[in-house]
């Protein structure tokens, strides 16, 4: 007997040849287990977990138009709206100048395990990533019939990281953590991230970075943010060799930009 339970019941349970285990099962298998909170939770959500009946409008990937204009207003914070398989929905100006450049950044798994680059853009990037791995994970387990999260899996399966930390069946994702970002153009972005659930979107993540206030990293995200509204009120993204040899890439700030921010930052938190 495992608390409670028989070892035939058990079997099936493993074999998928019972289906419906009562919420006291669940219970007791968790507490032989030693489960934590957050994985007791994601069990209860496996056996709860039904097919998805799918329509051609894919509604999970619409973002209402209010949350957009939210985080437009958010004018030095990235910020970006993700599904439950990390795909990018919408992004932020300063979000999208901090991602620019960054080749599969519609997809945060994708860009983090199949892009080399990634481990020098993400400071911390085991931790980054095998956070975003247990996400996915929980994720996968509660709609198997998904032809999208199966594709996504068997690309990044491609990746050696990415088979290594599957193989740890972690399923906890971060809600808030410190992550730091590197960019050539404005240096270390230390952020806290906070991921917040969207109510009445099924999937659907708010990602949030913010710096501490007065900080340098926060200058680096405004003077990122300046010349981001700059280069989008002149329209197209330049591409090509600059007009002006004064100002060789005007989406990118450089250190006088970051210098000037950081000299406002210092004036509004000046003491009195």
């Amino acid at each position: 007997m495992l608390a409670g339970i028989s070892i035939d019941y058990y079997s099936r349970l493993e074999q998928g040849r019972e289906r419906r285990p009562s919420p006291q099962v669940i219970e007791a298998i968790a507490r032989v287990l030693q489960l934590d909170q957050e994985a007791t939770e994601h069990l209860h959500e496996l056996a709860r977990a039904r097919p998805h009946r799918r329509t051609a409008a894919g509604p999970a990937d619409r973002v209402e138009p209010s949350l957009v204009r939210l985080i437009d207003g958010w004018d030095h914070v990235p910020a970006y709206v993700v599904n439950s398989r990390l795909d990018v929905l919408v992004r932020n100006l300063v979000a999208e100048g901090l991602y620019e450049g960054l080749e599969h950044s519609d997809n945060l798994l994708r860009l983090a395990l199949l892009n080399p680059v990634a481990r020098g853009f993400y400071l911390d990037w085991e931790m980054d990533t095998s956070s975003k791995v247990a996400h996915l994970r929980a994720m996968a387990g509660l709609d198997t019939d998904d032809p999208d999260m199966l594709e996504l899996l068997d690309e990044l399966s491609e990746s050696e990281d990415f088979r290594r930390m599957w193989a740890l069946h972690e399923v906890r994702g971060r809600t808030r953590a410190p992550v730091r970002f590197h960019r050539d153009d404005i240096g270390d972005v230390i952020t806290t991230m906070e991921v917040l659930t969207v109510d009445g979107s099924p999937g659907q993540k708010l990602i949030v970075f913010q710096a501490e206030p007065g900080s340098p990293s926060e200058a680096a995200l405004i003077a990122l943010s300046d010349r981001m509204r700059k280069r989008s009120r002149g329209g197209a993204r330049p591409s090509g060799r600059p007009e002006h040899d004064e100002d060789p890439d005007p989406g990118h700030p450089g250190p006088t930009d970051i210098e000037e921010a950081a000299a406002k930052l210092r004036h509004r938190v000046r003491p009195r």
